[in-house]
């Protein structure tokens, strides 16, 4: 009877075995079978595929096991060598074995596109052959393309609006630069709209980019004056299409800004104009030996533009005077109501004129030569009126005021 178990014993391991060998052979075989998940690539460094006309452009393949099944152009152009303006064509490419070629029309223009390229891998890829946009054929000679994956494309693709709807402070994001994201249908009428808004718009803006013809949105930006800027943004919050609206960048170095304390220049909750523009050009006055001159403020973008004027050193015996002239922009030091205002410092110019009396020496700016470079203590200026204001300047390697 032992003997019997043990027999039938070795039968049914053997059965098993015999039994998972073949579910082992039936899931490769299936697995085999099975087709492979596509893989999609990208190439996003053609070239000067439209012969002088500046493109940024990227190809996106899907590949099984390997092969090409199905690929896409994707093509953004100036309309001109001279314009900064854009337009851009996306095309679906019919592969036949190392031949993509496809035909369709720009999303702005409607300019009539073909496309006919030939394909050949190695360890890159090359795509050489025609593109014809609006009757100009043009040449495709790209060589040595490397492909990336979905996350670094992505990754490539991602543009800063450098928009900041909640910033802490104005360290950095100008209080008077605004910025706004709209939706393309709504980008004009919004522009039309600011017609009655006291604003200068940032002209570059107007024009669409890359960015906005693939991503549907548009950033238009904007200069006004610091006290109106936090309404302006609750306003175009509001409006049509947009889908963001906040501070951005300026043009003013940190470097050449001064926090101090408001109360002192503050009369009502508001910043005593008059005060604040006497103090700057006075003490600028006093370090360059000038004397002070004009003061004026911009209604539309809350600057102030202060000149003093000292006698030039060019050439002494003409009795001739330097007028320097420096722009500041004044705003607390964070959005909403704070003890402390900031004053960021433009950088001066100089204009030498002939005020004696009689008829007058004319002078031309930059005739062939170098720049007048008579102004020579800015930093002096900027410390002083740090020492005059009782204020902190930016410390740029802790990112601090100091």
């Amino acid at each position: 009877m032992r003997a019997w178990m043990i027999g039938c014993t070795a039968v049914l391991a053997l059965s098993s075995a015999v039994s998972w060998s073949a579910a082992e052979a039936q899931s490769a075989k299936d697995s085999k079978a099975a087709p492979a998940a596509n893989d999609v690539r990208y190439f996003n460094s053609l070239g000067d595929i439209l012969g002088d006309l500046p493109v940024d452009a990227f190809i996106k393949e899907t590949r099984a096991n390997g092969k090409v099944v199905s690929a896409l152009l994707d093509v953004c152009y100036s309309v001109s060598t001279s314009s900064d303006r854009k337009d851009r064509f996306v095309v679906d490419l019919k592969v036949e074995g190392e031949k993509l070629s496809g035909s369709g029309q720009s999303t702005e223009n409607k300019t009539p596109v073909t496309v006919s390229l030939i394909r050949k891998g190695g360890k890159t890829v090359s795509f050489d052959g025609r593109i014809t946009l609006g009757g100009t054929p043009n040449s495709v000679s790209s060589p040595d393309n490397a492909d990336a994956d979905e996350k670094e494309f992505q990754e490539s693709q991602v543009v800063d609006d450098d928009l900041s709807e909640a910033p802490k402070d104005f360290t950095q994001v100008s209080p008077q630069s605004v910025a706004v994201r709209v939706k393309r249908e709504n980008f004009a009428d919004l522009v039309k709209g600011l017609k009655s808004q006291n604003v200068q718009i940032a002209l570059d803006s107007i024009a669409t980019d890359c960015n906005a013809l693939r991503s549907g949105h548009q950033v238009l930006r904007l200069l006004t004056d610091p006290a109106r800027a936090g309404a302006l943004i609750t306003t175009l919050k509001g409006a049509t299409g947009v889908s963001a609206a906040g501070w951005t960048s300026g043009t003013y170095d940190m470097e050449r800004a001064i926090r101090f304390p408001a109360a002192e220049w503050s009369e009502g909750g508001k910043l005593n104009r008059d005060k604040i523009a006497f103090a700057l050009s006075g003490i600028a006055a006093k370090v360059m030996s000038a004397k002070p001159d004009t003061v004026v403020w911009n209604d539309t973008t809350g600057e102030l533009t202060f000149t003093i004027k000292r006698p030039s050193q060019l050439l002494p015996a003409l009795d001739l005077t330097e007028t320097l002239e420096v722009t500041a922009l004044i705003s607390p030091d964070k959005p909403g109501s704070s003890d402390r205002l900031v004053v960021w410092l433009g950088i001066p110019s100089s204009k030498t004129i002939d005020e004696t009396p009689g008829n007058h020496l004319q002078f031309a700016d930059n005739a062939g030569g170098e720049e007048e470079s008579t102004f020579n203590d800015d930093d002096g200026m900027i410390k002083a009126i740090a020492t005059g204001l009782k204020g902190q300047r930016w410390d740029t390697d802790k990112a601090t005021w100091r």
